[in-house]
């Protein structure tokens, strides 16, 4: 069977991973990536009462925290796209990484007149007074990791998995702040995938997460 056309089945963590999993399987229109999803990515979902994406869709999060909201469905035009986005990235890691950077800006661009997020501004926060038209960090860690995902369930990824979020801010006079990450199969080299400290059609900061929690 096609990959298209098999769930995800998520780790399930007591009572709510199982009720989780089973309002996926009643209410999802389309299929979902045929990957185990891990504790750390499906609580990014659960968290905000959204499903994880799908092979054809994805739930994507602006106004701060995912109080705003507003679905993706893939079209063809936009699987080819970013299908010739990753294919320039083919040769090795590293280049999988910087195809990986464009098509977050193709996810910046697609977004940006639907949302309004082509007024967005970099390490936009409560402070910026502007959450209609902007990504806190939790928002552009779920989109990132969502975007990927599907881009994995497509096949798009040759050396790299979608990894687990990660997290800083837990030591004296370091901001908290959150991003996606990509883990290199070959090193197991984590590697931050992070939108959120740059402005609209910027490309997302690409580091590893060994350095990303040192930076502030």
């Amino acid at each position: 069977m096609d990959d298209t056309n098999q769930p995800i089945r998520a780790k399930r963590t007591g009572a709510a991973g199982a009720l989780c999993a089973a309002m996926l399987s009643l209410f999802a229109m389309t299929p979902a990536p045929a990957a185990e999803l891990s504790a750390g990515v499906m609580q990014l979902y659960s968290s905000v009462s959204i499903y994880p994406p799908t092979a054809s869709t994805m739930t994507v999060c602006y106004g701060f925290v995912c109080r705003r909201r507003e679905m993706l469905d893939f079209s063809a035009a936009d699987r080819a796209a970013l299908t010739r986005i990753m294919a320039t990235g083919r040769a090795n890691a590293a280049a999988e990484r910087a195809a990986v950077q464009k098509a977050v800006i193709w996810f910046d661009r697609r977004m940006g007149p639907i949302l309004g997020t082509n007024k967005r501004v970099a390490k936009a926060d409560f402070r910026a007074n502007d959450d209609q038209h902007n990504y806190d960090c939790w928002d552009t860690t779920r989109n990132t990791t969502s975007l990927m995902l599907v881009m994995q369930t497509w096949n798009l990824f040759k050396f790299h998995d979608v990894g687990n979020p990660h997290y800083r801010g837990f030591s004296l006079g370091q901001t908290p702040h959150n991003t996606a990450v990509l883990l290199e199969r070959a090193t197991k080299v984590e590697w931050a995938v992070d939108l959120w400290p740059r402005g609209y059609l910027q490309p997302p900061d690409v580091m590893t997460v060994a350095q990303w929690v040192t930076e502030d």
